[in-house]
C-alpha cells in the first residue's frame, strides 16, 4: 500500500517565522552587530561631545568647591574625548597652577593658546603660568598679546604690571651684585675661584 500526502497548498508556512532555530538567532545577531557599525560616525560623535562636556562640567562643579585634583581627573577625562578644546586646556592650566604644579600649567596654557590663538584668557593663563616659572620676560610678552586682543581685560593689565615689577626688581639685584648677563643667581662665594 502506498501511502499519499495531500498536498494542500493554502497552509505553507513561512520559514521565517520559526524563530527558535539556533543558526537563526546568530544570523540576527550578526546582523544587530552590522546595524551598530553602520551608526553614523556624526552619531558617534555627538556622543562623544556629550559625554566630554559631561566631564567638563562635572571638573567645572568639582572645581568649585575646591576639590581640585577630582576637577582634573574629569577635565583630561574630557581632553581625551576632545583634545582640540582650548578652554579644558585653559581650565586644566588654571587647575594645575591652583595645586602648585607649573610646568603642567604652562604646557596645558600654551596648547590653550595654540588652538584658540585669539582668545585673550588663554594668554592671560599662559602669562600666569610663565609667571609663576619665573619668566616673567615671556609672561609680558603673553600679556601684551591679551591685551592686543581684548584691550580692556583688567585682569591681563594688572598682571602685566607685577610682571613688570618683577623684571625692574631684578634689575635693581643686578645691578647691586649681579653681571647684566646673568639671569639667574648663583649661591657660593664670590672670592672663591
Amino acid at each position: 500500500m502506498k501511502l499519499a500526502w495531500k498536498k494542500n497548498k493554502n497552509n505553507k508556512r513561512p520559514i521565517s517565522t520559526i524563530s527558535h532555530l539556533p543558526f537563526d538567532q546568530q544570523q540576527q545577531h550578526h546582523e544587530e552587530e552590522d546595524n551598530k557599525g553602520t551608526e553614523s560616525v556624526s552619531d558617534q560623535r555627538s556622543h562623544g561631545v556629550q559625554l566630554a562636556e559631561s566631564f567638563q562640567a562635572q571638573g567645572n562643579k568639582l572645581a568649585e568647591v575646591g576639590k581640585y585634583r577630582e576637577a582634573l581627573g574629569k577635565w583630561e577625562a574630557a581632553i581625551t574625548l576632545m583634545p582640540e578644546k582650548a578652554t579644558l586646556h585653559e581650565q586644566k592650566a588654571q587647575v594645575l597652577l591652583e595645586i602648585g604644579e607649573t610646568w603642567k600649567s604652562l604646557t596645558a596654557a600654551t596648547r590653550a593658546t595654540q588652538l584658540e590663538p585669539s582668545w585673550a584668557e588663554a594668554w592671560v593663563t599662559l602669562g600666569r603660568a610663565q609667571l609663576n616659572f619665573g619668566e616673567p620676560d615671556s609672561a609680558i610678552e603673553s600679556f601684551d598679546r591679551a591685551l592686543a586682543i581684548k584691550a580692556d581685560c583688567v585682569e591681563a593689565k594688572e598682571d602685566r604690571q607685577t610682571a613688570l615689577h618683577l623684571v625692574k626688581k631684578r634689575k635693581q639685584l643686578h645691578t647691586a651684585g649681579l653681571s647684566v648677563s646673568e639671569n639667574r643667581f648663583a649661591v657660593g662665594d664670590k672670592n672663591k675661584p
